[in-house]
């Protein structure tokens, strides 16, 4: 359960960033549109790359035990620059975002402008295969459990963020708002890259 508590609350931090797929479905969410099928597209995404990272990463650690300090140090360096990134933007950010206008839009054209922003974008692939993948190397024999963790963060998030988006537009209307968020994600990022540091730091 506690490496299931992991995988839930890394995959909860890294997903917190505001990108271009979250902006994507919570202005689905805000226009009500294709709801349930762009969350499930985002949740699904995400798990069969979860499960790439968590597999692969498995495979390779074992035929080459180099690859963990190195794969180690590139994760705490991806979080570091995500934590800047996202303290930068909580300092200077004015803009909230909004929902884009327009009118109603086929399901099919939604779901395939869902899949490019998720599968086009290289974001995705460091935070789910490379960064989770070696964050769950850290956890043998319960790679499974971090996995499902993430996973399950992953759906609880697009499935709060897209149906909650009514709910949310009148709080994320207000920039403070997104800042607060951004500052958020940033403390997340950096505890993350301490822990996958912290063998080289106790030692």
């Amino acid at each position: 359960m506690t490496v299931f508590l992991t995988g839930l609350m890394t995959g909860l931090g890294l997903i917190l960033a505001i990108g271009a797929q979250n902006a994507f479905v919570l202005r689905q969410g805000l226009r009500g549109q294709h709801v349930l099928a762009v969350c499930l597209t985002c949740a699904i995404s995400d798990a069969v790359l979860i499960a790439a990272g968590v597999a692969g990463a498995g495979v390779l650690m074992a035929r080459l035990p180099w690859l963990d300090p190195v794969m180690r140090l590139a994760g705490a360096a991806l979080l570091v620059w995500y934590g800047a990134r996202s303290l930068r933007a909580a300092l200077t950010a004015q803009d909230a975002l909004q929902a884009a206008p327009g009118g109603s839009q086929g399901l099919g054209r939604v779901l395939l402008a869902c899949l490019a922003i998720t599968w086009l974008n290289p974001h995705v692939y460091l935070d789910t295969v490379v960064l989770l993948g070696a964050i769950s190397t850290q956890f043998p024999g319960r790679e499974v459990a971090f996995a499902a963790g993430a996973m399950t963060g992953s759906l609880l998030f697009f499935f709060s963020l897209g149906y909650g988006a009514a709910w949310l537009r009148p709080v994320f209307a207000r920039p403070a708002a997104w800042r607060r968020l951004e500052l958020a994600v940033a403390l997340v990022m950096w505890a993350i890259a301490l822990r996958l540091l912290w063998p080289w730091i106790a030692g």
